[in-house]
């Protein structure tokens, strides 16, 4: 039979290139796309409607402006756009005062079906507008839920701004559910993974410490913070409250600038780095900002120096000659100083633990190498949780925000380069293009394996979706991409800041779908085509995000990686097997996503999403996947069901 789609080494050949990759003319199945069911309408009885619809009896309508209205006032002028909430009664004021008072414009709520992905898509929003969202959770009970959320962007230092409800005082609570869902510290719950928490006793106090929180959550090292709306605070008309009491003003957001390295620190850092023969740049969860990209560049190429991208952010372009993270291991083991930049792991960049039995070290680096740390992934450190990794010595730790810090280092190095440097320097650059055209040459032949087979190479998968993306302006939203062995990594053009914005932090399940809805919220406003590669196991932990995109009008392409099994734990166990001899036939016992599969297209269906799929065969998928993209460019998500090779 002939197979019409992407070539796989012409395609390939062209990413190396940089050129056009075209897919042939696909003969356009028919949708499979069912037509949605209506929904059955059954009107209430006269009795049930009018009770919903008017105002309890017991208590008289209230006029004038009420505690939650000042919150909304206060939300609104520290530039929050929107907040994500699952409804709950602790927040009920603010609820109702958002979306009457505030007319649910700047914020605007999101209506979301779990605690976890209100967090979530606050984590992926702020990856990419540079500013956080606002979430609103249910007491002790809701904070719980988000809890694995919070947790993730803590891990990834990225700013949420969480209003949770509470009712403080014993006295107002009414019998039964409001004890439950009140806690006499609330925040304990979460205090080791957020960076600041108050529980405020006035209006006054509540417009201080959001302010304050704000300013707080988004000053690199930016994590999440957490603010309580006592019950009472919310609901007491204003007019009520003493004139004393009563706020008369919202304090002025004041930001801090981010801490910049010390310039005695960069000046011996940047003397290392010039007179290195076999410098390396190693690069985390460091850049935030297209600048940023731009500052690393200009460093790398400053030195000759080959970086590797531990993909916590884009951090460098993957099509730059200097980018050589398919040789990192090799060049950390040649390099004679290695320069950290918001690394999280720096003794996992230089040494290895081995999973055996007996764990033993293997040290990576040479002896002698000269480290240098700039970053600030050591504040704020918390002891309970274990984040920040085990620790490296290193000769120059330099505590400053690389992005701010990385332009004084960059002319630094330049003031250290004498002329005597300048032909090493250019003879290593040389080396490193030679080198990364063979890496290139490696990973285009790899990407070919397996091109026709069923289930679906991940490798294949990539291709036919940057052969519909490339001449988009488009952004991929995906988790850990760990999990997809990092073919886009490896194989689209990466060069702007926000087409990739890293991993989960905390590699909780459950982060990538919500995180992509909200990624593809903040990409909506600049017109950008949005692509999410959504593992499986990973989206029936908050399938409910699916429903939040159609809701809200959120476009995103969400291709699934459909493998069936939670595939990580699945080799776990294959590990654990083959240490006793006991054989593999068994591991996909209590792993595997079967028996029967779950039809992720009619999950999304039932939600109101296009959708499409099983796809079992590579030649329907180029077909599918440009029906797809005509749904997104609607202004609509969709959904492809892909059934993928595990990695």
């Amino acid at each position: 039979m002939t197979r019409v789609g992407v070539k796989r080494r012409g395609f390939f050949s062209a990413v190396a290139v940089g050129g056009a990759a075209s897919l042939a003319s696909l003969p356009e199945k028919a949708s499979a796309q069912p037509a949605s069911p209506k929904p059955s309408a059954v009107t209430p009885g006269a009795g049930v409607a009018a009770a919903e619809a008017a105002p309890p009896r017991e208590e008289p309508v209230v006029a004038g402006r009420s505690g939650s209205d000042f919150m909304v006032d206060v939300i609104r002028q520290i530039g929050v756009e929107y907040v994500a909430a699952m409804p709950g009664s602790s927040f009920r004021g603010l609820h109702e005062s958002i979306i009457n008072y505030g007319g649910n414009r700047q914020p605007e709520l999101l209506t979301c079906l779990h605690e976890e992905i209100s967090v979530a898509m606050a984590h992926g929003y702020a990856k990419v507008a540079g500013k956080p969202m606002a979430t609103l959770l249910h007491g002790p009970v809701g904070l719980q839920h988000a809890s694995m959320a919070i947790y993730n962007a803590w891990c990834d230092r990225v700013p949420v701004v969480m209003i949770a409800g509470n009712g403080m005082d014993a006295t107002k609570r009414r019998p039964g559910v409001e004890w439950m869902h009140a806690a006499q510290d609330n925040a304990a719950i979460v205090r080791d993974f957020v960076k600041f928490d108050d529980q405020p006793a006035s209006h006054e106090h509540f417009a201080e410490s959001l302010v304050r929180g704000y300013a707080i959550a988004v000053t690199p090292p930016a994590a999440p913070v957490l603010i309580m709306a006592d019950s009472e605070l919310q609901e007491r008309p204003m007019a009520d409250l003493p004139m004393a009491d009563q706020p008369t003003t919202v304090p002025r957001l004041s930001i801090p600038h981010p801490p910049a390295g010390d310039p005695a620190a960069l000046a011996e850092a940047a003397r290392l780095l010039a007179g290195a023969e076999n410098p390396v740049i190693v690069v985390d969860r460091y850049s935030r900002t297209q600048a940023g990209v731009d500052a690393l560049v200009a460093l790398a190429e400053a030195l000759q120096a080959p970086v590797v991208n531990k993909l916590g952010r884009l951090n460098m372009p993957n099509q730059h000659y200097l980018n050589q993270t398919a040789r990192a291991r090799a060049l950390v083991g040649q390099a004679d100083v290695i320069l950290g930049i918001e690394v999280v792991d720096f003794w996992g960049t230089v040494n290895d633990l081995r999973d055996l039995i007996h764990r033993d070290e293997v040290h990576v680096a040479k002896p002698g190498a000269r480290l240098i740390s700039l970053g600030t992934t050591t504040i704020p450190m918390r002891a309970n949780f274990q984040d920040f990794q085990r620790y490296q010595p290193v000769d120059i730790d330099i505590v400053g925000d690389g992005e701010t810090s990385l332009p004084s280092l960059t002319e630094a190095v330049r003031r250290a380069l004498g002329a005597d440097r300048r032909s090493a320097i250019d003879g290593r650059g040389d080396k490193m293009r030679d080198a990364f055209k063979r890496s290139q040459d490696v990973m285009l032949t790899s990407a070919t394996y397996g091109w026709d087979a069923s289930p679906i190479s991940l490798a294949r998968v990539c291709a036919e979706i940057w052969a519909q993306i490339r001449d988009m302006d488009w952004a991929l939203t995906t988790g850990d991409p760990f999990f997809q062995s990092f073919w886009p990594q490896k194989t689209w053009k990466m060069e702007k800041v926000y087409q990739f914005t890293g991993g989960p932090g905390g590699y909780g399940v459950g982060y990538s779908a919500p995180a992509a809805v909200g990624a593809a919220l903040a990409h909506r406003a600049q017109g950008r085509f949005v692509v999410n590669i959504q593992g499986d196991g990973e989206l029936m932990c908050c399938p409910g995000a699916l429903w939040t995109a159609v809701h809200h009008k959120i476009p995103m392409l969400t291709v699934m990686h459909n493998n069936r099994a939670y595939h990580q734990e699945l080799m776990h166990v294959q590990r654990m097997a083959d240490r006793h001899s006991r054989g593999i036939d068994r591991a996909s016992i209590g792993t595997a996503i079967d028996g029967p599969p779950i039809d992720y297209a009619k999950l999304a269906q039932s939600m109101g999403m296009w959708a499409a799929g099983p796809v079992t065969d590579p030649k329907d998928l180029g077909p599918t996947l440009r029906q797809a993209i005509d749904v997104v460019k609607r202004g609509e998500p969709a959904l492809i069901d892909v059934v993928c090779q595990p990695r």
